[in-house]
């Protein structure tokens, strides 16, 4: 940013969510966005649920499981967080939270996000929008 505006060009920060992932051992671990204490201490009203699902389709070999957990504001359905624990492949869906952040999306409107399925990659239904689905079941319930 600095280099583009000193050289005559004109850029802006436009702030980051916060993503991370890490590996310890076989085991992945992403976040992005507020976790329960970051939502609290900025006093958000939020829901927070947690899903556990599988790395790929419950059939294919190598399926392992993967635990997501995420956070709405209660009155919007706003998308706050997303924190992701499992083996391979577990790590990098943590972008698409980090993408619905970037983007302001509702829990509700990740709902209908259209990602890649094949049965070596994701079950049916992605891990993230299983967790989508239940935090905005979630915030149309508060």
């Amino acid at each position: 940013m600095i280099g583009a505006n000193v050289g005559g060009g004109y850029a802006t920060f436009p702030g980051v969510v916060g993503t991370a992932v890490s590996k310890v051992c076989d085991l992945e671990i992403a976040r992005t966005g507020l976790r329960e204490k970051d939502a609290r201490r900025a006093g958000l009203q939020y829901e927070a649920v947690t899903i556990e699902s599988t790395s790929r389709a419950g059939y294919y070999p190598g399926a392992s499981p993967m635990t997501v957990k995420m956070l709405a504001e209660r009155r919007t359905g706003r998308l706050l967080g997303v924190q992701i624990v499992g083996r391979e492949g577990a790590g990098k869906r943590v972008d698409i939270a980090a993408v619905a952040l970037t983007a302001g999306m509702t829990v509700e409107q990740m709902t209908a996000l259209d990602l890649g399925y094949a049965p070596p990659f994701s079950p049916v239904w992605d891990p993230v929008l299983v967790a989508a689905r239940k935090a905005a079941a979630a915030v149309r319930a508060a």
